[in-house]
């Protein structure tokens, strides 16, 4: 920590070199805010420089480096002194409803001013997307919001639902509800083909849906068919197959290697992406900075046990079968001791400790809950491999976290990267992270062709102010709704939504349209 102030010292101590001078070109109009002396890291990946950030309205007009006037005068200023000015983060793998918690405090506390919803193929209905995004608008939500439109909810409302042999009718039908949903302005298209109805989808399908999207140069972002060590390259050939069968660029979503161990196990499945990238296929991926997930426990359920099967009919009929699976598919994955329970009366206990306290094999009390009867964390993954993924260019940060669900990474997530990648283990520089957290997504996702995800002039004044060394991720497994620390100052669209490491009560933060 002290290599790191030190090194933020001496920029901040170093001469202000001659550079880009002030400018009102990209005047907006509206009042004028200027963020002085501080450590200017622009999202490109660039290397810090000292300078300052000048917004007027909802716009950075300047960002200066050198003296500004002697004259200059700006309605409000902040002195970003000894500290970092960056862009807001993109969190390009969200979950939540900005209608019921509209200020996501989780989010901005951790410098997140843009979520990206409707992930793992779900999400508001595409035939009424419009009205869901002016809802939004209404409920004026801390953090700007993009939406996907997600495969499962196409499918519900297209009436294909569970169907294993859509016809041609049906599949023509899912593509006209992707099209109004792109109309109403989503960025791109998610899948969950490890849940259900979208585990029933076939790559025919797939590309069908995906053809649109890659018609608007929109993202396909998907939740694939296994995120297991052994079946991990097949579930990534078959997203790679529907972008390059469809044209569409496609997106790994929470990358991860489930049982997988070891920074050079990280590297075949990098290099599979590379051999993939060099193929023509445009594929990106995005991570979260923990060792467990977070999902239902229906993923640990045969697909016999799954629908459009009886779920009752099975536990009568196969109650025997079903123990044996789920019993050996909890051992497999790291036994019951590494499933901690997130939903339902047992929150906050281990499945261990649910059997313990109810007297009963843990098998037998997945067996009663049944496949949506809770969610719950998995520990599952391995530390070296998940932190050589971050380190990949390709790969950008995501949360896959909400207000309410009991995992510290939708409060911690873009704080950990700060302190425990850059400033404890010096992983990456602070440019390089903040490029993954900035630049990189709002390029993938396009919202850098909307002036977003950057400090630059005509660019959206989303702007963090921060000292690295003060970041910190509080939320633990134990109490996961703890905020982060240390980003004293996250302004959205202009306005200043926390200041001092306060709220202010103020929120800017809008629905962001593709179509806009």
């Amino acid at each position: 920590m002290r290599h790191l102030a030190l090194f933020l010292t001496a920029f901040l101590l170093a001469a202000m070199t001659a550079g880009q001078a002030y400018s009102q070109e990209a005047d907006g109009g509206g009042q004028t805010l200027a963020i002085v002396n501080g450590l200017v890291v622009d999202g490109t990946g660039s290397p810090p420089v000292p300078g300052h950030v000048i917004v007027r309205g909802e716009t950075i007009v300047s960002v200066v480096r050198g003296e500004l006037p002697g004259d200059f005068q700006a309605d409000e200023t902040i002195d970003a002194e000894g500290r970092v000015i960056s862009p807001g983060f993109i969190d390009t793998h969200a979950h939540g409803s900005p209608t019921s918690t509209p200020e996501f405090e989780n989010f901005l506390a951790m410098g997140v001013t843009t979520i990206a919803l409707g992930q793992d193929g779900g999400g508001p209905r595409p035939g009424t997307l419009a009205e869901t995004m002016q809802e939004v608008d209404e409920a004026e939500p801390g953090p700007n919001v993009m939406y996907y439109i997600g495969h499962a909810s196409v499918r519900r409302e297209s009436g294909v639902g569970h169907s294993t042999d859509p016809s041609e009718e049906d599949i023509a039908e899912m593509v006209r509800l992707v099209e109004v949903g792109l109309d109403a302005g989503a960025w791109g298209l998610t899948t969950g083909l490890e849940y259900y109805p979208g585990y029933h989808a076939e790559m025919e399908e797939l590309v069908a849906v995906a053809r649109p999207v890659a018609a608007r140069d929109g993202l396909v972002l998907s939740h694939m068919r296994t995120e297991d060590d052994d079946r991990l390259e097949g579930a990534i050939a078959e997203l790679a197959e529907q972008g390059r069968r469809s044209g569409a660029r496609v997106q790994v979503s929470h990358m991860k290697a489930v049982l997988g161990e070891g920074a050079e196990r990280a590297e075949e499945i990098l290099d599979y992406l590379n051999e993939l990238r060099a193929d023509g296929v445009e594929i990106t991926a995005d991570v979260y900075p923990y060792t467990a997930s977070f999902t239902g426990i229906g993923i640990l359920f045969p697909e016999w046990a799954m629908p459009p099967n009886d779920y009752a009919e099975v536990r009568e009929e196969r109650r025997d079968e079903l123990a044996e699976y789920l019993r050996d598919i909890v051992t497999l994955r790291n036994g019951p001791e590494a499933v901690l329970f997130g939903r339902n009366a047992f929150v906050g206990m281990t499945l261990a400790e649910a059997a313990e306290q109810e007297e009963k094999p843990f098998e037998e009390i997945l067996i009663e809950l049944g496949p949506r009867g809770a969610g719950a964390a998995y520990f599952v993954m391995d530390e070296e491999l998940m932190s050589r993924f971050l380190l990949d260019p390709h790969v950008m940060v995501c949360s896959d976290g909400s207000p309410t669900m009991r995992h510290p990474r939708g409060y911690g997530a873009f704080a950990r990267i700060i302190n425990r990648y850059v400033v404890d283990r010096q992983m990456m520089p602070l440019e390089e992270a903040v490029h993954k957290m900035t630049g990189l997504p709002a390029e993938t996702t396009r919202l850098k062709d909307h002036k977003r995800g950057v400090l630059a002039p005509g660019f959206a004044a989303d702007i963090l102010v921060f000292d690295p060394v003060e970041v910190r991720d509080t939320a633990t497994f134990e109490e996961p709704h703890q905020l982060a620390e240390g980003f004293d100052t996250v302004i959205v669209n202009g306005v200043i939504a926390r200041r001092g490491g306060e709220f202010t009560g103020d929120r800017g933060g809008r629905v962001l349209r593709m179509t806009e």
